[in-house]
């Protein structure tokens, strides 16, 4: 479902900011990963949220497919080390 997502899932710097949402909606990604994160089942959140379970699967690989992208690069400071996040953008 790598390219699945894109059928559902707008990302328009006009609605919300330019977050991913589900199509046709303001529900933002990061709110129904945060649903289903903090216990609600997708029942509970496609009801809560009025959307579909083919949405919340979208979510879910969208949010996947964004974590794969991401590289995180170990930086040395003089008490340790610590992570800093790169992320790659389609263009």
């Amino acid at each position: 479902m790598k390219a699945e997502w894109k059928k559902r899932i707008d990302i328009m710097p006009d609605i919300m900011g330019g977050k991913p949402v589900i199509k046709g909606t303001r529900v933002p990604v990061e709110v129904i990963v945060g649903g289903l994160a903090g216990g609600m089942s997708m029942e509970e959140v496609c009801r809560e949220y009025r959307i579909k379970p083919e949405d919340v699967r979208a979510a879910l690989a969208y949010a996947a497919e964004t974590l794969s992208e991401e590289h995180l690069i170990a930086v040395s400071h003089d008490c340790g080390f610590s992570l800093t996040k790169t992320c790659l953008l389609e263009s």
